[in-house]
């Protein structure tokens, strides 16, 4: 099993602005705190050094015209939700996706390691599994979070558009692939599929701490 990294969470607007070691703790100062400023870094050194400087520099991004953006104007993420992430192995090949209640950093749902897939397709199937989890559990209108654009695109058309080559090898994959595109086109939901903002609001809490 792969070590989760350690992370350390700068958070310069919250209840307590400080430097945190785990996400829980960085959440409370954070969760329902208007323009809110936090961010990830995987070294202590770098959190410190971050935590001296202007919020700005670390979590505003400039745009094509070279023109800050500023990303408070995103706001906070709804505590109520479920966010899902995928991790894919470079070494093995194989990859996994979960799902995680925000409200308690809980994990609802695990799947793999799958050999041979993609994290675009870890990222997909997350959320589709996120919403039939949603719907039988009668959690209708919980929205759900994913930080990968690519994959929120895919479950609005309803197809997984991956570039993933089918074989005998892949099949199992493709598999998973059908029955998440069938359950799209055979079932309606009210949940909301959102982006989860890493510029904004920091790492993704399902991330599997890989990077």
């Amino acid at each position: 099993m792969s070590k989760v990294t350690q992370k350390y969470y700068v958070v310069w607007k919250g209840k307590e602005p400080g430097i945190y070691t785990n996400w829980n703790d960085c959440k409370t100062q954070v969760e329902g705190f208007t323009g809110a400023a936090y961010k990830s870094f995987t070294s202590k050194t770098e959190a410190e050094q971050a935590y001296k400087e202007n919020f700005a520099k670390h979590i505003y991004k400039k745009d094509k015209d070279n023109t800050p953006k500023d990303l408070s104007a995103v706001g906070t993420p709804i505590h109520d939700s479920i966010i899902v992430d995928a991790a894919w192995n470079s070494v093995g090949k194989d990859m996994e996706y979960q799902g995680i209640l925000y409200k308690t950093n809980t994990r609802i749902f695990h799947m793999g390691p799958l050999a041979n897939g993609t994290n675009n397709i870890g990222e997909f199937l997350a959320i589709v599994h996120a919403l039939g989890y949603c719907k039988k559990h009668n959690m209708l209108t919980i929205p759900i979070y994913s930080d990968s654009r690519n994959a929120i695109g895919w479950v609005k058309a309803k197809k997984c558009k991956t570039n993933l080559e089918q074989s005998a090898k892949t099949q199992h994959i493709f598999d998973l692939i059908y029955r998440a595109e069938k359950w799209l086109t055979e079932n309606s939901y009210r949940n909301k599929v959102l982006k989860w903002e890493t510029e904004a609001w920091g790492e993704n809490p399902a991330d599997f701490g890989r990077k």
